[in-house]
């Protein structure tokens, strides 16, 4: 969200043109929150505490990964089951440069919304557990944490637009192998 200079109301932002652009503008402001826990949070290449199987994205982001990945898609096999499916050997990501959003934002501090049944509306707030070091949760101020929400609902539109209505999802290991790509 972006503030209307008029009134200071949020406004949500146009949906991106490109799942490339909406990825540049995540991985910016990842860095942002992830700049502000310098030193505290252990992700690394290879570390993939977070990396589960069973992941699902929009068509879109399956579409960057089978146009950037093709040949390794149909020529590799997926990780075993129980981790992610572009998951090497050593636990680092074979498509990374591509992968989706929801990846490029593991690890980070996260904080999210619900409402409750009588209307209330609560904070949740978590973060991996080898990167308990930056701290209580609770302490954090809001431009430390990852807020669940904005970008998703900018994919989901992105993804409308570009397919139609759809809301399709795609798993991740079901990229493996396709000869349609």
């Amino acid at each position: 969200m972006h503030t209307n200079s008029r009134d200071s109301a949020p406004v949500p932002h146009p949906a991106p043109g490109s799942v490339e652009d909406l990825h540049a503008e995540v991985d910016r402001e990842a860095a942002l929150v992830a700049a502000h826990h310098a030193g505290r949070l252990e992700c690394r290449r290879g570390c993939s505490d977070c990396c589960i199987d069973g992941l699902t994205v929009f068509e879109v982001e399956a579409q960057r990964i089978r146009e950037a990945c093709g040949e390794r898609l149909r020529g590799e096999a997926p990780h075993p089951e129980g981790a992610c499916a572009f998951l090497d050997r050593e636990g680092a990501c074979r498509v990374w440069e591509h992968r989706p959003y929801v990846c490029r934002t593991q690890g980070l501090p996260l904080s999210w919304h619900e409402e409750t049944e009588e209307g209330e509306i609560l904070e949740h707030r978590d973060v991996c557990e080898l990167n308990l070091a930056v701290g209580p949760l609770d302490e954090l101020e809001h431009e430390a944490l990852w807020t669940i929400g904005p970008f998703e609902l900018r994919l989901a539109a992105l993804q409308a637009r570009l397919f139609g209505g759809s809301q399709t999802r795609v798993a991740l290991r079901d990229l493996f192998g396709a000869q349609d790509q």
